[in-house]
């Protein structure tokens, strides 16, 4: 029996090693990390999208309003979760986080790629918050089309604008959608 815990043991220690290795085979579990975030370096950053909580609205081309987005504060006030377009075909989600002083944000688009996107508290200002791509996982091809950058202007507590940028071939393309939001609630 205890020759059988020995290697239940082994076979464990094996495989959370093994789950925490990246793809390039480097462990991403440990030595490569970030000092946490402060309560000072979230403060221009995670605080400002925790205050976007609440459902937000846009006019759409028709003229009518439709929700757009609907952000929720989770995870004991580490992580903020962003749904656009909820309960449409197209809906997405996007996870913001910290890492040190770094504000990250996954957005899991419609199109089945995740972009990787940071904003580093120097470079973002009360006003802005502007997140520039860091990586895309689960690209079909080298040149298929991603969101790589996302800049949030504050205007006010019930009006921001999210102005995205998409890339195909690792350059920008036109296709850049502004989104007017209102404060629904």
């Amino acid at each position: 029996m205890n020759r059988f815990l020995a290697a239940l043991a082994l076979l464990s220690s094996l495989y959370t090693v093994a789950g925490c290795a990246s793809h390039s085979g480097t462990a991403c579990c440990a030595g490569d990390s970030q000092p946490s975030a402060t309560a000072s370096n979230q403060a221009p950053l995670l605080d400002k999208v925790k205050a976007l909580a609440g459902t937000w609205e846009m006019t759409d081309e028709h003229g009518q309003k439709q929700t757009a987005a609907v952000f929720t504060v989770s995870s004991s006030g580490t992580a903020v979760r962003e749904v656009m377009f909820p309960g449409t075909p197209h809906e997405m989600t996007n996870m913001y986080t910290m890492d040190g002083s770094s504000l990250l944000m996954t957005h899991y688009c419609a199109i089945g790629n995740q972009p990787h996107m940071k904003a580093a508290a120097a470079k973002s200002s009360p006003d802005r918050i502007e997140l520039k791509c860091d990586s895309v996982t689960n690209k079909s091809s080298s040149g298929q089309m991603y969101m790589g950058d996302l800049t949030i202007v504050f205007k006010d507590a019930n009006h921001i604008t999210e102005q995205w940028q998409s890339y195909q071939n690792g350059k920008p393309t036109d296709h850049n959608p502004g989104f007017e939001l209102t404060r629904k609630n």
